[in-house]
């Protein structure tokens, strides 16, 4: 596997992100996708042998906090380190902001606390729609 990496939007094709997220996280759509991935300062796209097979972003203003989202591996990468190595690059890029956070697929805190991420205690959500949160594992009550 020879990953190559792209940390800009210009040649990305949209629908082929949004059949990515479909495929590891749920569907998301390329117009939204556009925009995400255009607000956010840093973001980090992984291709195997041409075809996009992980992706992530940073929500960040340069100075107190950036937000690691939508980290996403196809199915048949996992387990690959690709996840991993996203993250890291992710974390790299925000050094030096005041904080770093994110939240996760419910059942993958594990694997965000090898990069020093700690469960907060005071982080609160408003969901487009709360019962479907709920129901996933996204809110507590």
């Amino acid at each position: 596997m020879a990953i190559s990496w792209i940390e800009t939007t210009d040649t990305l094709d949209w629908e082929e992100l949004s059949a990515l997220y479909y495929a590891s996280l749920g569907p998301k759509d390329p117009p939204r996708l556009k925009l995400t991935f255009s607000n956010s300062m840093f973001k980090l796209f992984a291709y195997d042998d041409g075809k996009l097979v992980g992706a992530g972003r940073a929500l960040a203003d340069g100075m107190d906090c950036s937000y690691l989202c939508d980290v996403a591996v196809l199915p048949s990468h996992q387990g690959t380190g690709l996840g991993k190595a996203i993250v890291a690059h992710l974390l790299e890029k925000s050094r030096g902001h005041k904080k770093i956070i994110l939240y996760s697929v419910p059942g993958k805190e594990n694997f965000y606390r090898q990069f020093g991420f700690r469960r907060m205690t005071t982080a609160m959500a408003i969901f487009e729609d709360q019962a479907a949160a709920a129901d996933r594992g996204y809110l507590a009550d």
